[in-house]
């Protein structure tokens, strides 16, 4: 089945359909790694866009229900340069285009992704749609310029949980449930591999309880903090200060998400309530809202940062960290300079901030993901550090 790619500026691709059929519109940005299609289809901070990966043969060792990020996959469309039809791997239960279909997602394959890419590198993140209905292209641009822009949208409340839960650390999922619904491996049975997991830098002696505000949670966030040796509370985003305060925690968790900080302002309102009751580790949209939280402001990026190869320095200790990265937004730390912030970590890419913290507050922030495992582990400190902040909180 032939389908088609269009961006709001006139872009008109023609490829082949694989996963589901229909139509769909999203902002249309790339992620240049080269593996972990599966975490990036499940984690929710895509929710409203469409995904091209760099990368041009995709899904060459299937699906799994270990590796999910979250309880479904959330992108809008997938797009890329040769589906994979072969599954192999021994961890393998299913294939990518079923997959999609599944979850009612649309794949195109066969269009030319570089091409694609070096036109959003130069002109910017477009918004677009994907669609094996519609041919004219025409039509396929009116409906592309005719899409919802991600400023100002609240993204969260559509990805957040409903109610909270205590996260039970069994390598499956929240809950223990497993949260990808796809029925045996090909073996015949259930797999047994527990992933490997990094020694924790800093057990916690005290039971530390660490509330997880979920704006869009990846599962990794709540699996390394209870490695940590934290009891781990996820709540909705649109939870209360006083709802939170209520669990007496140790500590608060402001969870990644999707699209526009300012579109969740109760996210913000309570974050402001809490920013001087209890030390706060934010990440990714998390670091964005506690920039908010302290008066500052966001912006949006030209193309965003979107891979796992990501270069950042450490401004304290002067080294380099390879991050993995997903956002479209950035915290203007020029707005921070009266409210205590002081700059942590930057971009070597574009110096854009990707990280902060409080010269007094035991409170920080980074704008990467230091729950995956690109460097493998150059990130991993954070939690270190945000368990270091609880206990010297208790001590005092």
């Amino acid at each position: 089945m032939r389908a088609y790619l269009a961006l709001e500026d006139g872009l008109v691709f023609e490829g082949q359909a694989f996963g589901a059929q229909g139509t769909s519109t999203g902002e249309v940005v790339f992620n240049t790694s080269m593996t972990g299609y599966q975490e990036i289809l499940t984690d929710p901070s895509y929710k409203g866009q469409i995904v091209t990966m760099t990368y041009p043969l995709i899904g060459n060792y299937g699906i799994n229900r270990r590796d999910v990020e979250s309880r479904q996959p959330f992108v809008e469309g997938f797009i890329v340069k040769e589906h994979s039809r072969i599954a192999s791997n021994w961890r393998a239960e299913l294939g990518l285009s079923d997959y999609l279909a599944e979850n009612g997602i649309i794949g195109i394959e066969g269009i030319d992704t570089r091409m694609l890419t070096k036109h959003l590198r130069e002109f910017g993140a477009k918004r677009g749609v994907i669609t094996t209905e519609v041919s004219d292209p025409g039509e396929l641009v009116r409906i592309a310029q005719n899409a919802p822009s991600l400023l100002g949208v609240d993204l969260v409340k559509e990805v957040s949980c409903t109610q909270s839960f205590v996260w039970k650390q069994d390598g499956a999922g929240a809950n223990g449930q497993l949260p990808l619904r796809i029925g045996r491996s090909r073996a015949g049975g259930e797999s047994d591999l527990d992933p490997l997991v990094l020694k924790p830098k800093l057990r916690s002696p005290l039971p530390l309880h660490v509330v997880a505000m979920d704006c869009g949670i990846k599962y990794n966030i709540p699996r390394r903090l209870a490695e940590y040796g934290c009891k781990v509370t996820v709540v909705p985003a649109d939870a209360t200060a006083d709802d939170i305060l209520r669990l007496e925690p140790q500590g608060l968790v402001l969870s990644n998400g999707p699209g526009d900080a300012e579109g969740a302002p109760y996210v913000i309102a309570t974050t402001r309530k809490l920013r001087n009751r209890l030390p706060i580790f934010g990440i990714c949209l998390g670091h964005q809202m506690l920039a908010l939280a302290f008066g500052g402001r966001i912006y949006k990026m030209k193309i965003g940062h979107r891979g796992a190869n990501h270069p950042v320095k450490n401004l304290q200790t002067l080294t380099v960290e390879v991050t993995a990265q997903n956002h479209g937004f950035a915290v203007d730390m020029s707005s921070l300079h009266d409210e205590g912030m002081v700059l942590t970590h930057q971009s070597l890419f574009d110096d854009t901030c990707e990280g902060m913290r409080h010269e007094v507050l035991p409170v920080f922030s980074v704008q990467y993901h230091p729950e995956n495992s690109p460097g493998p582990h150059d990130a991993d400190y954070l939690f270190a550090d945000f368990i270091e902040s609880m206990l010297e909180r208790e001590g005092s």
